[in-house]
């Protein structure tokens, strides 16, 4: 049994755990990536997301959540500092503890303890972590670094060996943030407590964030401090003293004997904002004001007719800072420049108030379509040139509104990456995944509801597609299996394609396994599309085995239906022994679309403007063979249906009927109407549950005469169009 904890304050609570999700999310990135480039700033990626988790958790008392990340914060310090390497088990170790973290993370939200079982998992995962503690270091220090003949020159420090500083001090970087003071916080009683556990040698006040008097606000902190500080205390006894001001300043610790690259780091670290390279190297420590001010001295000191020597060249040659250090610190100098160029003014809006927003646009949609009906109606000149420049915006407003929808699909992608690796140590498969498109954009209500569909596609290609290593080998592939996840846009849809370079559909074992079901009788003649298809039908499996991932006829079939509930189609193609390609074609949008309006009898239908190719008249095209009926459109024969048939419109057929030719993949067909209404911006609502069954329509949109218009499913009917030539 757990109980509710009455530590947590249920006012910052939901912040809490939202921002704790959004940091693990970026450490499992980063964790997926560091086995094969344990790049630094990757490994500084984990760390901070860490090193945060730990500090919000201390503000919120939640103890056992701090005493945990404490201790894989620590082993990312010393890998950080090189003296672990992260190799393929530590790193399994850190997924383990990311996952840890997030069943932590949820008993925060659910506002209860962890159980037994949850507790006894946190001490296992210690122990292991507590083992990269314990143990020496695992990596020489960066050979760059040992070959230094030049140090960073500060009072009582001395060369250790060409691989760092001799020093009995601690060197504490402060950057208070402006909101210190109204989270009833006071900077100097930090700096002040200090004073309990030692000595502080030295404290460089910075203040060049302080504006002018005219743009000071009063209640804004602008201070930041470089302290040399002289302690026996441990660095943990020294981060707890900043615990409760955390997540309101930038912090940096530098221990005793902290080697050049540390130093290094630390300038990287240094807040973002313009500053001189003298400057930087004291708000770094690498160098103090009494020595600025003597390296700027013998700057000065050059003969008029001799150009001024920089400050860098003084600096190596006095020899006060090591070349590796200035060089961090001209490369920090670039960073920001940069940074202040590209940057964007970003603000975060909850998803629910862009859902209102689009449904506000939708409805002034309608609108402005009555009073364009009204205006032509009543033949008013100046009314409809009105409406006509109000449409144009409203347009615009849709597009600036829908476009605050769209998100990258690379977030999505990107968590298979978890997904692959799973699945790979499970089934004992090496496989390796590429994704292509990542950039892709479409609607966040699609991105949110693709990611099951995705996952089963994924884990059934990992199960059922790819074969085991040896028998790749004997059939001349690598050992290793390729898995690509692609995306791309389409004639105004998103492609996505899931591809796997495994043994392919074997068409007569899903025909047998087919007949025997009774999903098809014997005999029936079907393309091979429509028999690979065959394994989207509900049950059907043609595993030997039940395994932990698939093998018991579900899955596929909740693809197919969770897609087609996004308006979308799933389509399937193989090549028996080297592998298969599954197709999802989705819709950019499910709120508002560019729609190409016809008339049927008093009936009035809205199809996708993207997919329309072109408009025809149909009698100088068409021409009748027996049941199947098609176009010759220069010389390419093109299926057709009318409208009227089909949704059983009755009256008589208008003299001049019209082909809208369409197309939807790779395919094209013909659908007849009696009247080109043109363009009409489209706001979909769903269909209810009449129309449930009916594929050739997709939704319903409301006309600015208030009558409602239906939207065409046209995938849906190609497909019966489709049906019906082959049928005859």
């Amino acid at each position: 049994m757990t109980s509710k904890n009455p530590d947590i304050p249920d006012e910052y609570l939901q912040t809490f755990v939202i921002e704790c999700r959004e940091l693990l999310e970026q450490m499992e990135d980063a964790l997926l990536i560091v086995e094969r480039d344990p790049d630094p700033e990757i490994i500084n990626a984990i760390f901070r997301a860490a090193h945060t988790i730990k500090g919000s958790a201390g503000l919120f008392g939640i103890d056992y959540m701090v005493e945990f990340t404490h201790v894989a914060e620590s082993v990312l310090d010393r890998v950080r500092s090189s003296e672990v390497v992260i190799d393929s088990v530590l790193a399994a170790l850190f997924i383990e503890v990311h996952d840890h973290l997030g069943t932590l993370v949820n008993h925060v939200d659910d506002g209860t303890f962890p159980t037994a079982e949850v507790s006894q998992r946190s001490q296992r995962l210690i122990t292991q972590l507590k083992t990269y503690l314990n143990e020496p270091a695992t990596h020489e220090a960066d050979n760059h670094s040992r070959q230094m003949s030049d140090v960073i020159l500060k009072p009582k420090m001395e060369l250790v060996q060409g691989d760092g500083v001799e020093t009995d001090y601690w060197h504490i970087s402060l950057r208070f943030g402006t909101e210190v003071f109204r989270n009833g916080m006071d900077p100097f009683s930090f700096v002040r407590y200090l004073s309990s556990i030692g000595k502080i040698m030295q404290l460089v006040t910075i203040i060049d964030t302080i504006p002018t008097a005219d743009e000071m606000d009063p209640e804004s902190c602008y201070l930041g401090f470089e302290i040399s500080f002289n302690s026996d205390a441990d660095k943990i006894t020294i981060e707890n003293i900043f615990n409760f001001v955390r997540d309101d300043c930038v912090i940096r610790i530098l221990s005793p004997h902290s080697k050049i690259s540390e130093y290094e780091r630390l300038i990287l670290e240094l807040p973002e904002q313009e500053m001189r390279l003298g400057e930087i190297l004291v708000n770094c420590g690498s160098l103090t004001p009494t020595e600025l001010d003597s390296i700027l001295s013998i700057q000065a000191e050059h003969d008029e007719n001799v150009p001024l020597q920089p400050i860098g060249e003084v600096l190596l040659q006095q020899k006060v800072v090591s070349p590796p250090v200035l060089e961090a610190a001209l490369e920090k100098q670039k960073h920001v420049k940069d940074t202040k160029k590209a940057e964007a003014n970003l603000i975060r809006v909850d998803a629910d108030k862009l859902d209102d927003l689009i449904n506000l646009v939708g409805e002034l949609i309608i609108a402005g379509a009555g009073i364009n009906l009204i205006a032509k109606r009543e033949k008013m000149a100046d009314l409809f040139q009105s409406t006509a420049t109000l449409s144009r915006l409203v347009e615009e407003v849709r597009d600036s509104a829908l476009a605050l929808r769209m998100v990258q699909i690379g977030g999505t992608f990107n968590r298979f990456q978890r997904v692959v690796r799973d699945v790979s140590k499970e089934l004992g498969k090496d496989v390796d995944l590429i994704i292509t498109g990542a950039e892709t954009e479409l609607d966040k209500t699609v991105v949110e509801k693709i990611g099951d569909p995705l996952t089963h596609l994924v884990r059934n290609s990992m199960d059922h597609g790819i074969e085991p290593a040896d028998v790749r080998i004997a059939r001349g592939k690598p050992a290793k299996g390729l898995l690509k996840l692609s995306a791309y846009h389409d004639a105004g849809s998103i492609v996505i394609e899931v591809f796997d370079d495994g043994g392919g559909l074997n068409k007569e074992k899903i025909l047998r396994k087919a007949i025997e079901r009774g999903l098809i009788s014997e005999g029936t003649n079907l393309t091979d599309k429509e028999i690979y298809n065959l394994i989207f039908e509900a049950g059907f499996s043609t595993a030997d085995a039940v395994s932990n991932l698939s093998g018991r006829g579900v899955g596929m079939d909740v693809v197919r239906r969770n897609i087609q509930a996004l308006r979308g189609r799933v389509d399937l193609d193989s090549v028996e022994g080297q592998g298969s390609t599954v197709r999802i074609r989705l819709p950019l949008t499910l709120a508002i679309i560019d729609g190409f309006m016809v008339g049927v009898g008093n009936a009035t239908y809205v199809m996708p403007l993207d997919i329309v190719v072109e408009c025809i008249e149909l009698k100088a095209w068409a021409s009748d063979e027996g049941d199947g009926k098609y176009i010759n459109l220069r010389g390419e024969v093109l299926p057709y249906c009318r409208l009227r048939d089909h949704f059983g419109i009755e009256g008589e057929t208008v003299p001049r009927e019209n082909i809208v030719v369409v197309r939807y993949g790779e395919h094209k067909a013909g659908l007849v109407v009696d009247k080109l209404m043109g363009e009409f911006q489209t706001v979909i609502k769903p269909p209810g549950k009449l129309f449930q069954s009916e594929k050739s329509i997709g939704g319903f949109t409301i006309l600015g005469s208030g009558e409602v218009a239906l939207i065409l499913d046209v995938p849906g009917l190609m497909g019966l169009i489709e049906h019906e030539k082959q049928g005859a």
